[in-house]
């Protein structure tokens, strides 16, 4: 069951302003890059199942956030069905993400009022998604659309709060494109996961990249 609720979790995205997305198979080198985006200042994770076994994975991370990282909220990428949403959510997932606008989805998160984030890619899939409840719309994929879909967007509908996924990188020039286009937050994975150059992750420069974001991005909403 979900330790937080759906506003809470919109809440946390809005302030922070970025939710870093990884997947690993080994709990170990999960634990360690949650812990390191942690120390850099963030209090979501999305973790992007994608693997065989991800669902494990995940319930043994967040059981491990609940026991020695306060406040850190944990949820899920890459739900394709209302089913797997239920089975993450029974794993303790405080969000849903999902690189498709599916009502099933929407009613398996909305009953147990867990907020749900969908990918959409027009205008009528954003309308169709907040008809349905949807706090934040995932843009994706963002790299294919850009800072100049979002602000194409807010324009007609100031209301809607957009999360791009892809495209985004911990660079102040990348993060004032999206932010002054009016992005609530954004998704950030590979160019946040740092690696060494045998290909392990470099746990210091993940919180190293973390904080400068969230610094950059505080920043830029001073303006």
């Amino acid at each position: 069951m979900a330790q937080f609720s759906r506003l809470e979790v919109a809440q946390v995205m809005k302030d922070t302003g970025m939710v870093p997305l990884f997947f690993h198979s080994d709990i170990e080198v999960s634990k360690k890059v949650l812990k390191a985006c942690y120390d850099g200042g963030a209090r979501l994770m999305e973790f992007t199942a994608r693997g065989d076994f991800a669902h494990e994975v995940f319930g043994e991370l967040t059981k491990y956030a609940v026991k020695e990282l306060p406040g850190m909220v944990m949820g899920v990428g890459s739900v394709t069905d209302g089913a797997a949403a239920s089975l993450y959510m029974a794993l303790g997932a405080n969000f849903i993400v999902t690189p498709v606008l599916r009502e099933d989805i929407a009613i398996a998160c909305n009953r147990k009022k867990v907020l749900w984030s969908p990918g959409c890619g027009t205008l009528t899939e954003i309308a169709r998604a907040e008809e349905l409840g949807c706090e934040i719309v995932k843009l994706f994929p963002g790299d294919i659309y850009g800072p100049q879909f979002v602000k194409g967007i807010k324009g007609p509908q100031p209301w809607t709060s957009i999360m791009p996924t892809g495209g985004v990188s911990p660079t102040k020039e990348n993060l004032e494109g999206w932010f002054n286009a009016g992005v609530t937050c954004v998704g950030m994975g590979s160019k946040l996961m740092a690696k060494n150059s045998d290909g392990s992750f470099n746990y210091a420069k993940i919180s190293e990249l973390t904080k400068g974001a969230i610094e950059i991005i505080k920043d830029l909403r001073k303006k």
